[in-house]
């Protein structure tokens, strides 16, 4: 895989060079309330910028449906990119059409551009190769040269990082090469104890990297609605909690291959719950009631780890050597259930590993409760693909980028 620092070696002054970037931030109304993708972004722009290049941004936002919508624009993208480069960023109000390349067709060396929503187009996403291709080319057309460094798209076959690396000269940028040499940390030569934590609503979201990260940690704590599966799975009572029935007979072979594997599994033993779900725009003030993790009465539903299970979770990570997290350990989002979420982010802190923060809700939770990002080992831009990474399976973005086939 070609560096960045190769390319501009190379010579990049006065051409025109496409970084396909992350910048798929949350946004309220116009107003950005996370950062973090747009402030991972800028050392590969500032990079290229300042070796004399002319920088065509690009990125996805959201899931509009292949067609120009307000409320997915990166308008407020430009300006905060903008601010973080201490420059302007003019705005292309399309991809291909007419205002992108009027906007490329101006830009200086040196000067940077960012272009509306790569998903304004149908052939970003499209699943037929053709057409897909047809944007790739219309896209080629706008530049020199390739540098892919949206790590959180990586795991799509999309026209902007699948496709269009074959047209261009292209190289990984900085965000993508730290993502990948952290996680061949979690995968090749790992450090011992290795402990991987796993939250979130759904076990079907985790299945494929529950079973492969089975063969290569010593531990795996499951928190968030996920746990619930293995509960009831166990026989216990989880009361209204959030099940998946059709995963049970999975979750109970896992369960049965760690203990062959000597994979210790570690569980809630207790939990906050409630009787209805709270308004997290709100915020409003519940009264959660703590109950044994196996006993929730019928009417009550678990929203985060309890105390004790906090404690507990901390004692498993503190004398680990490796330890990646993805996923919340209960509904962060509501100040009442944000102390699982607390306790684990404050133990990786704790802990001497070198800890992982997998993207996605992890992220933003670490964000959210006012965490210094510096302080944890890597926090990653790309949940999904993190965790599809750590599946093994081949991610379409990189393997364009080695010129493998995905």
């Amino acid at each position: 895989m070609k560096t960045i620092d190769e390319l501009v070696a190379d010579g990049v002054s006065g051409k025109r060079v496409f970084v396909r970037a992350d910048l798929n931030v949350p946004l309220d109304g116009q107003t950005i309330t996370d950062d973090g993708r747009i402030r991972a972004a800028v050392p590969t722009i500032r990079k290229l910028a300042e070796s004399g290049a002319r920088v065509v941004v690009a990125s996805h936002l959201g899931r509009p449906k292949g067609a120009p919508d307000p409320q997915f624009s990166l308008a407020p993208v430009a300006d905060r990119l903008g601010e973080l480069l201490g420059t302007s960023v003019p705005f292309a109000t399309d991809t291909v059409g007419d205002s992108a390349k009027a906007t490329v067709g101006a830009l200086a060396d040196g000067e940077v551009t960012l272009l509306e929503n790569l998903r304004f187009n149908a052939g970003e996403t499209s699943k037929d190769d053709a057409e897909r291709g047809a944007f790739a080319d219309e896209l080629a057309g706008l530049a020199d040269a390739y540098v892919g460094d949206g790590f959180g798209a990586v795991h799509r076959k999309h026209a902007s990082v699948y496709d269009l690396p074959a047209r261009l000269p292209h190289a990984a940028g900085y965000l993508i090469a730290t993502e990948v040499g952290v996680l061949k940390k979690l995968t090749e030569d790992v450090e011992r104890p290795y402990a991987v934590v796993l939250g979130g609503a759904k076990v079907s979201d985790k299945l494929g990297v529950i079973d492969h990260l089975m063969q290569k940690a010593d531990r795996l704590l499951i928190g968030g609605g996920m746990a619930y599966t293995f509960l009831k799975a166990q026989g216990y009572a989880v009361g209204d909690s959030l099940v998946q029935e059709d995963q049970l007979s999975t979750v109970k072979g896992y369960l049965q291959r760690a203990e062959e594997l000597g994979v210790e599994f570690v569980l809630p033993v207790d939990v906050l719950a409630t009787s209805e779900f709270p308004d997290l725009k709100a915020k409003a003030p519940t009264e959660p009631q703590t109950v044994p993790a196996g006993e929730i009465p019928d009417g009550l539903m678990g929203l985060d780890i309890g105390p004790e299970s906090r404690r507990l979770y901390a004692s498993k990570l503190a004398d680990a050597a490796t330890v990646f997290w993805n996923g919340p350990m209960g509904v962060f989002e509501h100040p009442d259930f944000a102390e699982g979420t607390r306790a684990v982010a404050q133990a990786l802190l704790d802990s001497p590993a070198f800890t992982v923060v997998g993207g996605g809700d992890s992220a933003a939770a670490v964000r959210q409760l006012g965490f210094d990002e510096a302080k944890f080992g890597h926090i990653s831009t790309g949940g999904g693909a993190s965790l599809e990474y750590l599946e093994g399976k081949t991610l379409p973005g990189l393997a364009a980028l080695e010129d493998a086939p995905a």
